[in-house]
């Protein structure tokens, strides 16, 4: 009767991704359910979840073809791609990043979280300077296996 709801339109992933145009996004759609999006160097992959909302791989710096995860090395940040290039992190693409993430969730219908609101998030943590710290064979102090009680 009249008060009956219309059931809201759960826009469809293809609908999804043609709205980001709107947010001046550029769209290369790489298979069935999945799209890389970009803008002004940065970029993300853009995945089908049948039944949920589409799920954002991290973003990060376009170097070449690829997406470049940001990684904190303590002293600086750095992006790194999968292919192990490391490049310096600038801070206006930091400022580009947070702005690409903030925007494509807004885009997207997305939640937007508040620790992630707050500043640029990194992928990866390597605040340790010493390479090849684990994989030495001299024991370690975690692996130490407690004694047995008589």
């Amino acid at each position: 009767m009249f008060f009956r709801r219309e059931t809201p339109h759960q826009p469809s992933f293809a609908e999804r991704i043609e709205s980001l145009k709107k947010f001046g996004f550029a769209i290369n759609v790489l298979s069935s359910g999945h799209a890389q999006v970009s803008r002004d160097g940065i970029g993300a992959i853009i995945e089908e979840r049948p039944g949920q909302r589409p799920h954002v791989n991290k973003a990060g710096l376009l170097i070449g073809d690829e997406i470049g995860a940001l990684v904190n090395g303590g002293y600086q940040m750095f992006w790194r791609t999968p292919a192990a290039k490391q490049v310096p992190a600038q801070a206006t693409q930091l400022k580009l990043l947070h702005n690409f993430e903030e925007d494509l969730k807004e885009a997207l219908g997305l939640p937007s979280l508040y620790n992630q609101g707050l500043g640029t998030t990194s992928d990866l943590h390597l605040y340790d300077r010493v390479e090849h710290r684990d994989e030495a064979p001299s024991p370690k102090p975690w692996d130490h296996k407690p004694a047995a009680t008589p």
